[in-house]
């Protein structure tokens, strides 16, 4: 079986044991995720199957929507509920719902962001959490994302008794944003100690939570009814042209040739189907005016 999976993940599974679980279920170690979810977070999590791993990064780029929760007041090693309490500072009164709104309107757009030190970005080669777990010190690099929009959901809730503020968020952001870092740094935003109280993904690889399946309900299903789980391949793929290959350029296209670049097209990426298969991407290249192979996903 060959295919896109919209799993949802629950709580309390890491992405691997995800990976691991869809392995058994389809009989088959070709299985990986796209876009990893923290084992405290449950949604929507891509999983391919078979050739469909060859389109794992392009799942990736699409954008991802989340909806979580935000509690003011306090901080945490991780960022999230798993870690120990770093920073304290209660609220003597809750701020304004325009207040946090208008500080959450800041970190919309492009951005830089420090990923959280339990992460898996690498740094000199080892996981930042490699370095968080023996408690040493390293720089984090920086980088740009993007974040689409950022807002309240609901009103605010404050406990005088805790000095805690909490709300419910939707974000939607783009490939390598760190949404437990975004409560962190509205948190800075505020002049408050911060951290993601609770989040799940809504939305990844154009998949929305509403087609997930879950674990439990695979492991019911026979072989066809799993397959009927699996989207295509070119599901990884918007506005990217179609090209049905005829049989002298299936022949050009399975030894990895290029192709002329006076396919009809007005894209610098084209999706070659052969037999009414994806079969490869294909990229145009200006300086030799033809279209050459960018992935390989099927030459059965």
């Amino acid at each position: 079986m060959d295919g896109i999976l919209p799993l949802y993940k629950d709580r309390g599974m890491t992405s691997h044991d995800a990976v691991f679980k869809c392995r058994k279920i389809f009989k088959t170690r070709k299985v990986g995720h796209s876009g990893t979810l923290d084992p405290n977070v449950d949604g929507v999590l891509p999983i391919c199957i078979g050739k469909a791993t060859k389109v794992v990064n392009y799942l990736m780029e699409s954008g991802k929507i989340y909806h979580g929760e935000i509690t003011l007041g306090f901080a945490t090693e991780t960022e999230d509920l798993d870690g120990a309490v770093v920073a304290s500072q209660p609220l003597s009164q809750a701020l304004s719902d325009q207040e946090i709104q208008a500080a959450m309107e800041t970190l919309v757009g492009d951005i830089i962001q420090i990923p959280p030190m339990y992460s898996a970005v690498k740094v000199n080669g080892r996981r930042l959490y490699d370095y968080a777990r023996n408690g040493e010190s390293v720089d984090r690099p920086k980088r740009q994302i993007h974040v689409d929009y950022f807002k309240m959901q609901g009103k605010s809730t404050f406990d005088p008794e805790t000095g805690y503020q909490k709300f419910r968020f939707e974000v939607g952001c783009g490939k390598g944003t760190y949404v437990r870092t975004l409560a962190v740094d509205l948190g800075q935003k505020l002049g408050l100690p911060a951290v993601m109280s609770d989040l799940t993904r809504l939305k990844s690889g154009g998949f929305v939570i509403g087609q997930a399946v879950s674990l439990a309900q695979l492991a019911e299903m026979d072989e066809a009814q799993l397959e009927a789980t699996l989207f295509a391949p070119e599901h990884a793929f918007h506005d990217v042209p179609q090209v049905n290959l005829t049989d002298s350029q299936w022949q050009i296209v399975k030894n990895g040739g290029f192709l002329p670049g006076n396919l009809g097209l007005a894209s610098a990426q084209a999706l070659l189907f052969y037999e009414q298969k994806l079969r490869a991407v294909y990229k145009y290249d200006k300086v030799r005016n033809c279209f050459k192979p960018e992935q390989m996903i099927d030459l059965t």
